[in-house]
């Protein structure tokens, strides 16, 4: 999931010429939004769309989350987030290879999620 999620995030879209206008963003941590506590690994691709007049708006937000039972070993990773935007000073495969290289991919890499929600919000 995450090679497909990079790859989308290579695709660049016609977007504002602002520097928070396309991005992406990786997160995870124990929610307990809905009963029970969940395990959510949060991939997400976010738009700037501006009015007529070229002001912002709002976001909008595509989401993979991956759900996962919160064991222990998941429990223990706690919360983190990352963002990347395109037009900054940072390079796409250099952020994704700094996630690529973190710890949670051995603790995760050998459990399935429970469910996998794919959904758009505004934002």
């Amino acid at each position: 999931m995450w090679l497909r999620f990079v790859r989308f995030g290579s695709q660049r879209f016609d977007t504002a010429n602002t520097p928070d206008a396309d991005g992406l963003l990786f997160q995870y941590g124990t929610h307990a939004f809905e009963e029970p506590p969940v395990f959510a690994l949060d991939l997400a691709r976010q738009f700037e769309i501006n009015d007529a007049s070229g002001e912002h708006d709002h976001y909008i937000r595509l989401h993979c989350e991956l759900r996962y039972e919160p064991v222990p070993q998941l429990r223990a990773l706690g919360h983190f987030e990352s963002w990347f935007f395109h037009d900054t000073d940072d390079e796409l495969d250099r952020w994704a290879d700094g996630l690529g290289g973190q710890e949670f991919w051995t603790v995760i890499r050998n459990l399935h999620p429970k469910e996998v929600r794919v959904y758009q919000e505004q934002a």
